[in-house]
């Protein structure tokens, strides 16, 4: 599980804007707004009602900084669209660097928790560009801690790590940047799996960040350490850090916070069997939000709930439950692919961008020297500059064509045209060079072979097209389950297989079951037809059949026929004692397939 960090407070670490305030009164007053927005939320409104009162008596650049703290009040109070836009009118009015860089890092926030990562990274870019110029710096600090909290909120601790060193190294550092700086720092390195053994620092930042009034970083750093301790087998001593600092966690009203704190207590009490107050955390962690549907302490709070609901046999609840953990969990899973996806994207922007640029200024300095032979021969030099232009071009644009046809032919040779996998021929040169190395170096491979039920059955009586279209669906589907190093292709008709670099039988197995259980939930609305689809699997592995492709495909093959034969809709594995048997299965005698859309979920013998 994971707590995203918010953005917004971050905003609050900086010292207040140097301006020539045109009356005492209002200069104070915005410094006192500046110093106390995370800490004192409400004192902070009542500050920003009294300085809209006097909003006359100010200069220009005080209404600009009066401007952006009302940006920063609608992004804390969840408006975040009118407060980006507020904070960007500041960014493209005022012509103060501090205050411009300070408005750009609430944007990057708003951006952030709004979820449209890619702008917030183009604005990221856009703000720290300004860094040099800032002459404050806390304000600088403010800068890379914003930039250390959004890579660790796309998954690129190492980025996030690095920003955060960034500011832990620069003396002097303030109380409160040390503050924000170590929880990111603990946040990274929580993720990247290099936490230090020793707690004494952990310890203190959370004490430091206590001393400095913000209560709920230092709950936040102490929820990273319970995750710690958790992963480290000593579950009741986070339990009892965590409820004995409840009190003050609860005071801090922050939701991601409280939800955070009281899933991780569910997991652990759920781990003691203490399940009437697991059932009562997990259930306290949903309710404090709703709409945050696909965080990973609601993800953690819904498995609690349908866990404590099978222990005590409650089956009906238990499903319900899990029905809400599974959409959390695809929902959490999505949003990480649209974020690492948005970082590839700007990151591939600024490849560009950067490629731009060293090509204009090899441009320019090949115009500097032109500009000297011009002197002599002016007229031959541009014609001779045309003329190489031109060749480049046309060499460039031959080698684009060139390897354009020579990627699309390549796809063509690999690819099964109707399922967009790997045909039968690029799969088994695939999976052949993959065993050969696998049996090198001794690691584990399984193959997963599977054949649709009653296939045959639903193209005659739909059409091919409908058959076309489960095939298709079938094998976006198990897709989805298959890494970069698996290999997955169509071998013929209905009939596909996979290849698991690095996966013993066991696993091999789990990954079929679980590729049974999504092709069964398939729904054939669609199509415009009514029916069920379900399959039947082989599993074999190179601990029982060799890393011979022939062998194990032979003996996964047996296993997928002896699924069919005992119902199908099933998965067998194929073990050393398996007798080896070549009855073909039991044909479907029914005039059509089965159309009931309620057919029962249990058909097979794993659970869903």
């Amino acid at each position: 599980m994971r707590l995203i960090l918010p953005l917004l407070l971050l905003a609050c670490m900086c010292a207040p804007l140097s301006s020539r305030a045109s009356t005492a009164s209002v200069e104070a007053l915005l410094k006192q707004a500046q110093a106390i927005r995370s800490s004192d939320p409400p004192r902070f409104k009542r500050l920003l009602a009294e300085l809209n009162g006097q909003a006359g008596q100010a200069t220009l650049r005080q209404r600009q900084e009066m401007q952006y703290l009302q940006a920063y009040d609608l992004a804390y109070s969840g408006k975040y669209d009118e407060g980006s836009r507020l904070a960007q009118q500041v960014i493209a009015e005022t012509s103060d660097v501090n205050l411009k860089f300070q408005a750009g890092t609430l944007v990057v926030n708003t951006y952030s928790l709004n979820g449209r990562f890619n702008e917030g990274l183009r604005q990221l870019g856009q703000t720290l560009a300004l860094i040099d110029q800032v002459d404050d710096p806390n304000l600088r600090q403010q800068g890379l801690i914003v930039a250390a909290t959004l890579y660790n909120q796309l998954g690129q601790y190492a980025l996030g790590s690095h920003y955060a060193d960034l500011v832990l190294n620069n003396r002097p550092l303030a109380g409160r940047v040390a503050c924000f700086a170590s929880y990111t720092k603990f946040d990274s390195l929580l993720h990247l799996g290099t936490l230090p053994d020793d707690d004494a620092p952990m310890e203190s930042a959370a004490l430091q960040c206590l001393s400095q009034g913000e209560v709920m970083m230092a709950n936040l750093i102490r929820g990273t350490l319970a995750k710690k301790w958790i992963a480290q087998g000593q579950g009741d001593r986070a339990l009892a850090m965590l409820q004995s600092h409840l009190e003050q966690i609860n005071s801090t009203h922050y939701s991601r916070l409280i939800i955070e704190i009281r899933a991780l207590m569910a997991e652990i009490q759920l781990g003691k069997d203490d399940l009437q107050a697991a059932e009562r955390n997990a259930m306290i962690a949903i309710n404090q939000s709703p709409s945050l549907v696909n965080s990973p302490p609601l993800v953690s709070a819904y498995a609690t709930l349908y866990k404590v609901a099978e222990k005590r046999r409650d089956f009906s609840t238990a499903l319900a439950f899990y029905k809400h953990y599974a959409a959390a969990e695809q929902g959490y899973l999505n949003e990480v692919k649209t974020r690492e996806l948005a970082y590839q994207i700007v990151r591939n922007e600024n490849q560009q961008k950067n490629q731009q640029i060293e090509l204009l200024n090899r441009q320019n300095s090949l115009l500097q020297l032109q500009q000297r032979v011009d002197q002599q021969k002016a007229e031959s030099s541009r014609q001779l500059m045309l003329l190489f232009a031109i060749f480049a071009l046309v060499i460039a644009y031959w080698g684009y064509k060139t390897r354009r046809l020579h990627v699309s032919l390549r796809r063509m040779a690999q690819t099964d045209a109707l399922t967009g996998i790997c045909n039968r021929h690029h799969f088994t040169a695939q999976a052949e060079k993959t065993l050969l190395h696998c049996a090198k170096v001794g690691e584990q491979v399984s193959l997963i072979m599977f054949d649709l039920d009653h296939f045959k059955v639903i193209n005659d009586t739909y059409g091919h097209v409908t058959g076309d279209w489960v095939l298709k669906e079938v094998a976006k589907t198990c897709s989805e389950l298959c890494r970069r190093m698996d290999y997955f292709g169509r071998l013929g008709g209905e009939e596909f297989a996979i290849l698991l670099q690095g996966c013993d039988a066991k696993a091999a197995t789990r990954i079929a079951e679980d590729c049974r259980v999504r092709i069964s939930r398939i729904a054939s609305a669609p199509s415009g037809h009514a029916f069920k689809i379900t399959a039947s699997f082989g599993v074999s592995c190179a601990m029982s059949s060799g890393y011979d492709l022939d062998k194990l495909i032979s003996n996964a093959d047996q296993m997928l026929y002896r699924a069919k034969r005992e119902g199908r809709n099933r998965v067998r594995a194929y073990t050393h004692d398996v007798p080896i048997e070549t009855r073909e299965p039991a044909p479907w005698h029914g005039p059509s397939p089965p159309v009931d859309p309620n057919l029962s979920a249990s058909m097979g013998t794993a659970k869903a």
